[in-house]
């Protein structure tokens, strides 16, 4: 007996992780970071000396899987450096930093993080949606620089109430946005790869056609070949002078000059901004202005969120290694 207790212990001791590769650190990962290595053996990349071709290619037959982030490109040239990888693993809602063709080539998986931080998302952006219409960042600049008391009252800000809100891209996020905002009295409308017949919301197949009709829009959609720039001088033309526009997609889905022309020649009333084209630089003439609301790309960045997204994560390694189906796979588009 005592032998065999001895040997079961030796047994559990000697239990071997699935490796899984991380370059870069996913944002507040150390709070969940034990959930990994209780299941997976980590390797660090970002702990090494080494320089990262030359990690790559230490591990090279053993890596199997990648953990990723939005800021960490998974292209055909780190590919080529991971013979044996199966299975990329994005801790980010979309998956436009993988190189989805190539992965497809080689047979390796994909997978996102799918509607994990949606609900986040969408809460900032209604609070953005709210803070330029009622100017709250800028009348709490004025309060603070002593303007209330040599100035007098703040101008005017804008209803919430009765708006006409257009969405682009009612996936989970805009479609949370919608129900939050229908909660204020807005009326809601909508721009997307394909109409949702079950939801009442008018549906507008032409986004020219969509700010044209609208006092604001969202944007909630991904950035593919057919989004960028998607939001270009006409469309900013059709949403009007005292139009409003409110962006937690992706940045090059606008055209960012020419938004920036827009607001400067007060072309349309003003804009809440997460994401930028060329994230984390902002246009100097977007941080003058005090009728746009400036977000450092946080629309994500609750610990919920994050935890729900590391779940989401852990489950789709766990399915992966028990050859069982993934949980959010990334569809072709």
């Amino acid at each position: 007996m005592a032998g065999s207790s001895s040997q079961e212990t030796i047994m559990t001791h000697s239990v071997i992780h699935p490796q899984v590769l991380i370059i870069k650190p996913p944002p507040a990962f150390t709070y969940f970071e034990s959930n990994f290595t209780q299941k997976f053996d980590i390797l660090k990349a970002w702990e090494s000396p080494l320089p990262l071709d030359q990690f790559l290619t230490t591990h090279a037959q053993s890596v199997q899987a990648i953990l990723c982030r939005a800021l960490t490109p998974v292209n055909a040239d780190l590919l080529q450096l991971l013979p044996a990888l199966k299975i990329v693993v994005s801790v980010s809602t979309g998956a436009n930093h993988v190189d989805k063709a190539e992965c497809r080539r080689r047979g390796i998986a994909v997978t996102n993080a799918r509607n994990a931080y949606s609900e986040d998302v969408a809460d900032i952006a209604v609070g953005l949606f709210i803070d330029v219409h009622r100017k709250i960042s800028a009348a709490d600049s004025y309060v603070r620089r002593g303007l209330w008391s040599s100035k007098g009252d703040y101008p005017l800000g804008s209803k919430i109430g009765g708006k006409r809100v257009g969405i682009v891209g009612l996936g989970s996020i805009g479609y949370n946005v919608a129900k939050r905002l229908e909660a204020f009295g807005c009326k809601i409308s909508y721009n997307s790869r394909s109409e949702r017949p079950s939801l009442s919301y008018p549906f507008h197949s032409d986004v020219c056609e969509l700010a044209a009709n609208t006092d604001a829009l969202i944007i909630c959609c991904a950035l593919t070949d057919q989004t960028r720039h998607m939001i270009n001088k006409e469309v900013l033309s059709a949403l009007g002078r005292e139009g409003v526009k409110v962006n937690v997609g992706r940045g090059a889905v606008i055209d960012e000059k020419e938004l920036v022309k827009c607001l400067v020649n007060r072309e349309i009333r003003g804009a809440g901004l997460d994401v930028f084209e060329n994230d984390p630089h902002v246009p100097k003439e977007l941080v003058e202005m005090d009728n746009v609301v400036l977000s450092p790309h946080k629309a994500v960045f609750t610990l919920e969120s994050f935890k729900r997204g590391s779940e989401v994560a852990i489950a789709n390694l766990e399915a992966f290694f028990s050859n069982k189906p993934l949980v959010t796979p990334v569809m072709d588009e």
